[in-house]
């Protein structure tokens, strides 16, 4: 694996007074490929993304890839929320992150609590998504079929089996995306890319390279 540039930064949005964390990982080359958005779940931050190797992974995969503190969490537990926990979140959060970071169209990666952020930006800007996955988002109950039936975004749908919650209703919600493929990551529980970082690098990389 080529070595990765890693850099730490914050980026001032207008929704709030304080800035928003992030980690940053690109091609020690600088010749970048694709861009990627890592969010994260509730009892995590963009730390777990390079703890477990996944910045350094897509670095070597030819990625510039930024993994964000979401408001109230990690470092940037001083930025204010757009919603409560667990409601959706307007699109225009993540459009300006993407904005304000030049990241754009980017791979959209999802997991868990990050859903209430993804998921409305999917769907009111799928235009600025290359693609998209998700990892046993929540709040896929508060869109329609129809609504993603719509997203034409390749998507790769990831859960550990032993989710038995929030893999299987996920699934079966974002299962009407249009163009999507699934990996069921075997023993792995709702964290699973912590359960098993292997199989997950390898279904991310795999997956870039069809992109």
């Amino acid at each position: 694996m080529s070595a990765a540039k890693m850099t730490e930064g914050s980026v001032q949005l207008e929704s709030s007074r304080a800035p928003l964390f992030y980690r940053q990982s690109e091609p020690a080359t600088g010749d970048v490929k694709m861009s990627v958005l890592l969010l994260h779940g509730i009892r995590f931050s963009s730390e777990n993304w390079l703890n477990i190797g996944t910045l350094e992974v897509l670095a070597g995969a030819g990625c510039r890839a930024v993994a964000i503190d979401l408001p109230g969490f990690g470092r940037s537990k001083s930025a204010e929320a757009p919603a409560a926990v667990g409601e959706v979140a307007p699109s225009s959060f993540l459009k300006e992150v993407c904005e304000r970071l030049g990241l754009s169209p980017v791979v959209l990666i999802s997991p868990s609590l990050s859903g209430m952020y993804s998921l409305n930006f999917l769907l009111q800007h799928p235009s600025l998504i290359r693609a998209f996955i998700p990892i046993a988002p929540i709040c896929t109950d508060k869109f329609t079929a129809e609504q993603y039936r719509s997203v034409k975004v390749p998507s790769l749908i990831v859960y550990g089996d032993q989710d038995a919650q929030l893999g299987e209703v996920s699934l079966r919600n974002l299962s009407s995306l249009a163009n999507h493929s699934v990996v069921v990551m075997k023993g792995a529980g709702h964290p699973c890319y912590l359960d098993d970082p292997d199989t997950w690098h390898k279904a991310l990389t795999d997956f870039l390279n069809t992109l």
